[in-house]
């Protein structure tokens, strides 16, 4: 396969995970506003810090309110990772790679990208965004992760199209869990049961919550931890993430499991096995901010391995713009 294909493919799946995970931070944050007796309008900033987008949001002078945190987040054209630009990029990928990719895939994505104009249009005019507008995003992008599965052969380009998908949810998942990092809770009576809605909120962003009190019951930090971080079943936990995603890396490669060729296979084997053998009270003595800062350090260099082995040849385009994973 040509590393032109190769990358688009990955970066179009990267591109709409990410654009599902910002929106699924949204939904969440705006409904944690209602459920936050002492007012939600500090838990924006956080957003803009645990995404990395701080320096971009600062250059514009606002402050991370729900008003300009949703529109920076959803539909400025100036942010690379927003909403609108992330479709916007991978919907440009999927159109130079249609030989590739199913006539499904293309007409969802390419559909649901103009619909997205529309809305950052009314947008701009200054009318508010509803919040069944973000359900929508991640059906939509659901949506097109199931057609994929559906119509895509087992190939090489399946492969790449799951390698970028999970490194980039794994990343995510990470940056999810970080968040409660950045949001401070008071010690008053009237703020006492903040910390259980905030942890609540963290579950619900990674759509964790049903499914991590059938596995531990009640609210606890570690449990969290041990869920979104270490769990091998869950398919958003960062090691189920990173499991699936060796393993696609191993079938576009042929090294046999337990190898490595190149340095992302050597990384990447590294990062599986170091989750593998981690407990969540490990994770609590380090620190957690400390331990997700260094987990994301990983994954980046993880993304920065594939680059190498597959892409470096090529021209620079817009697949590759705007990595503020690899910058981090």
């Amino acid at each position: 396969m040509l590393s032109r294909v190769a990358d688009s493919l990955y970066w179009m799946s990267r591109y709409v995970e990410r654009a599902e995970n910002v929106s699924r931070i949204i939904d969440v944050n705006l409904n944690l506003m209602l459920d936050n007796p002492v007012g939600g309008e500090q838990q924006w900033q956080p957003l803009i810090d645990t995404l990395a987008d701080h320096q971009a949001f600062a250059d514009r002078g606002v402050v991370a309110d729900s008003e300009t945190t949703i529109r920076f987040l959803s539909f400025d054209p100036g942010n690379g990772n927003s909403i609108l630009s992330c479709l916007g990029a991978a919907r440009e990928n999927a159109r130079s790679i249609r030989e590739i990719i199913s006539s499904e895939m293309w007409e969802q994505l390419n559909s649901f990208y103009l619909r997205l104009q529309d809305q950052a249009a009314q947008a701009e005019r200054g009318e508010e965004t509803p919040l069944a507008f973000y359900a929508e995003v991640k059906q939509a992008c659901h949506l097109f992760s199931g057609i994929t599965g559906a119509t895509m052969t087992r190939n090489e380009a399946w492969h790449f199209i799951e390698l970028g998908r999970l490194i980039e949810r794994a990343d995510k998942t990470s940056r999810i869990l970080d968040v409660k990092y950045y949001i401070p809770v008071g010690s008053s009576v009237e703020t006492a049961g903040l910390d259980d809605i905030h942890w609540a909120a963290v579950l619900r962003s990674a759509s964790a919550f049903e499914m991590y009190r059938k596995r531990h019951g009640r609210i606890r930090p570690d449990g969290i931890i041990e869920f979104l971080l270490l769990d091998a079943d869950f398919p958003r936990s960062v090691r189920h993430c990173l499991d699936g995603a060796r393993s696609s890396l191993h079938h576009i490669t042929g090294t046999p499991l337990g190898t490595f060729r190149n340095p992302s296979e050597k990384l990447l084997g590294q990062l599986c096995s170091d989750l593998a053998f981690t407990q969540a009270d490990e994770i609590e003595d380090e620190g957690l901010h400390e331990y997700l800062d260094g987990l994301q350090t990983k994954i980046n260099q993880v993304g920065s391995g594939v680059y190498d082995t597959f892409f470096a040849f090529r021209t620079p385009t817009l697949s590759r713009r705007n990595r503020y994973n690899e910058a981090d």
